[in-house]
């Protein structure tokens, strides 16, 4: 079992940052991508970006690229989403997940999940 718990979130001014966080433990492994998603009311969850463990290759989401940087520390087992000139429509609960393989950017490849930590982002 892995339990991932994500902190970080809260209410921030359109042009904004905020840094999340989310804290791996149990049988976390380093064959794992770590992924953010987020899931807007009355939206489906979404991916935004993930990092592999190891070798910390990362990847993003369109909407996101080149405004939200992921990053992992694998001491810490901890993996950081920076997000950056934040927009109205970023806001969202967002989701730290873990997968032990497939495709990174679907929900069904990721095995675990946090509770989840809102971000608002206000005009």
């Amino acid at each position: 079992q892995v339990q991932l718990v994500e902190s970080g979130g809260g209410l921030v001014q359109a042009g904004g940052s905020l840094r999340l966080s989310c804290a791996a433990s149990g049988r976390a492994s380093s064959s794992y991508f770590m992924g953010w998603f987020r899931q807007a009311p009355g939206k489906e969850r979404e991916f935004v970006a993930a990092v592999n463990w190891s070798a910390g290759r990362t990847y993003y989401a369109d909407s996101v690229k080149g405004r939200f940087l992921v990053s992992r520390d694998n001491a810490e087992k901890t993996v950081y989403l920076q997000m950056n000139s934040l927009k109205r429509e970023d806001t969202a609960v967002y989701y730290c997940a873990a997968s032990r393989g497939g495709a990174y950017d679907i929900n069904q490849s990721y095995n675990y999940w946090g509770q989840g930590t809102q971000v608002t982002v206000s005009s």
